[in-house]
């Protein structure tokens, strides 16, 4: 039984993971859009910290993916 939980485990870990870069990225994107928008003359000021702030919210789902494969190598 404690195989299965942590299977179980394993998968919401990469699931979350996944959903949460994606939802990240989108957010920091669609708002360094809609600042564009607004002022076209800043773009590479909030280019430049979009991609500070993608680096930040992949972080999190790259942290969450290496303990997936942690708990995947106790499950073997």
């Amino acid at each position: 039984m404690e195989g299965l939980g942590l299977a179980l485990a394993i998968g919401i870990v990469f699931g979350l993971a996944a959903f949460g870069g994606a939802l990240g990225a989108s957010l920091v994107i669609s708002r360094t859009i809609e600042g564009v928008a607004r002022q076209p003359e800043a773009r590479g000021n909030l280019m430049g910290l979009m991609f500070l702030g993608m680096g930040l919210v992949e972080a999190i789902p790259i942290i969450a993916v290496a303990v997936g494969f942690i708990l995947y190598g106790r499950l073997g």
